[in-house]
């Protein structure tokens, strides 16, 4: 039980920089799940259209909670984003999407659909073991996650810049940290955060 640590290791006004020092980072994990995960939230339609191309499929909500004001049941987005113009799509928004899909290829487009939106990548797997720093790799708290617009692994605020996290153990794994961070030049930048 519990959720992992998310260390800061790199921020930048540059989301492509963000996203190549994350594969990067991918790149040093002994194991890979084969899926990855996307958030981001929505809040022009030209980022809706542009994110309903790049996961079809993809199940939109609202960002805050909406009821029925005659019910009080809550409401779901259920509009067919390619089938209304930009008025109606407009009157829903900000809408948020969260989706696991096949790695491989969609992480460029997502990171080309974003514009201003938060939004974020991750990667789940295993950091390789490290006896001689008493560091072992975890598979339900391993991997590394680029936050677009955002410096919470949470996805809490908004911001300028973009900012790559690692993620270790739930007790935490500095020295883990700090090897991972020199690796793409970076250092780790505060405290760490709740992750998954």
């Amino acid at each position: 039980m519990g959720n992992s640590m998310a260390y800061p290791v790199l921020r930048t006004s540059d989301a492509a920089e963000a996203y190549a020092q994350a594969k990067r980072l991918c790149a040093v994990l002994e194991e890979r799940e084969d899926e990855v995960w996307f958030y981001a939230e929505l809040r022009t339609a030209a980022e809706l259209r542009r994110m309903a191309e790049v996961l079809p499929g993809a199940d939109f909500d609202f960002l805050d909670v909406r009821t029925d004001p005659a019910t009080g049941e809550y409401l779901r987005y259920d509009l067919d984003v390619s089938a209304v113009d930009d008025r109606a799509l407009e009157a829903h928004l900000p809408l948020s999407v969260m989706q696991e899909v096949p790695g491989g290829g969609v992480e460029e487009r997502f990171v080309a659909a974003l514009g201003q939106s938060l939004a974020s990548l991750e990667w789940h797997g295993v950091w390789p073991d490290d006896p001689e720093a008493d560091s072992f790799g975890w598979a339900k708290y391993d991997g590394v996650q680029v936050v677009f617009h955002g410096d919470h692994a949470q996805w809490a605020g908004w911001a300028e810049h973009h900012t790559v996290f690692v993620h270790v153990t739930k007790f935490g794994d500095l020295p883990r940290a700090q090897k991972l961070a020199a690796l793409i030049g970076g250092e780790v930048l505060g405290e760490p955060q709740l992750g998954w």
